[in-house]
């Protein structure tokens, strides 16, 4: 047993705090608050009444954590983090119930964010510093500016700024994702214009039985976000260009469709997202089933619950 420190200059009227937690002079901590075990509160800092915090969480000082909020395991808050429960507030006319937020588990939130009401941060994403963020963030996206937008996923990217090397030559490549396959399509050029052709499955592994077109998507914007239970696609950009993310639930990597020849095979299983669209885009997807909403996966944490069951 490591029991609570708390400074002797803090105002802690909560007994709701764990083991090993540390809070630190000038903070305040209404009755009713929730702070879990190894936590660090650092000087300077707010909880209201109706706020859960778990394990291992970090905020730094000069935060204020309003009634509403709910802060997962690992995440980490840092100094002059703003967050707001209230989308109309008043002087005096307190809301029926206030809009609180939810910082899932090991998100970072950067110096000086804002965070508005009814806002979740998903798993393990990143708010840069500064950012104001007036929608909800995906698991693993990384989001910066005013308003904020995704510009990039964590562990996606092979390099610093860069997408997966395309290949060279027609054929298949694998990637670091399990069972998703970068395709150079074979591409014919003369006098008269040029041609990719792709057989199904051939060139392209499955037999098609539906296809849709992704196009006049605004560059904020984000689609995909979710996996298949048992339905295969196979993307190509053919017009203007846009980034896909591939996430197996341990190996996650972007690539980059630019060209007419270049497609991605998606098999059942892996959560696909299409960001980065240039104005002119156009997505063509192949799938090998046709549409059935209980084939989606919606939400990235019952899909890692369901990978970590085939294990």
């Amino acid at each position: 047993m490591n029991p609570p420190f708390i400074h002797s200059e803090a105002d802690v009227k909560s007994t709701a705090i764990g083991d090993g937690t540390r809070i630190w002079q000038f903070s305040v901590v209404f009755e009713g608050a929730k702070i879990g075990s190894d936590c660090n509160i650092c000087s300077h800092t707010l909880v209201e009444s109706d706020v859960v915090i778990g394990d291992r969480v970090t905020v730094k000082s000069g935060v204020q954590l309003w009634d509403g909020l709910r802060v997962a395991n690992d995440v980490f808050i840092g100094p002059n983090a703003s967050f707001a429960n209230d989308r109309f507030p008043r002087s005096r006319k307190k809301p029926t119930k206030f809009l609180g937020s939810t910082l899932h588990e090991g998100a970072s939130i950067g110096a000086g964010a804002v965070i508005l009401p009814g806002i979740e941060i998903g798993r393990n994403a990143m708010v840069a510093a500064g950012a104001v963020v007036t929608r909800s963030v995906p698991a693993n996206a990384i989001v910066v500016g005013n308003p904020a937008k995704i510009v990039g996923y964590v562990d996606a990217s092979d390099q610093q700024d860069g997408a997966a090397p395309q290949p060279s030559r027609p054929g298949a490549s694998a990637t670091r994702v399990t069972g998703v396959n970068l395709h150079r399509l074979l591409r014919v050029a003369d006098i008269r214009g040029s041609l990719t052709v792709g057989e199904f499955e051939r060139t392209i592994p499955f037999n098609a039985k539906r296809y849709f077109m992704v196009f006049d998507v605004p560059s904020i914007e984000t689609r995909g976000e979710h996996a298949h239970r048992e339905c295969h696609q196979f993307l190509i950009c053919v017009r203007g260009s846009c980034s896909v993310v591939a996430d197996d639930g341990f190996n996650r990597q972007e690539f980059l469709l630019d060209r007419q020849d270049l497609g991605i095979h998606i098999p059942p299983m892996i959560w696909g997202i299409q960001y980065k669209y240039s104005p002119d885009a156009v997505l063509l997807v192949f799938a090998s089933h046709y549409y059935n909403e209980a084939d989606y996966i919606r939400d990235y944490s019952e899909f890692q619950k369901l990978i970590e069951m085939k294990i």
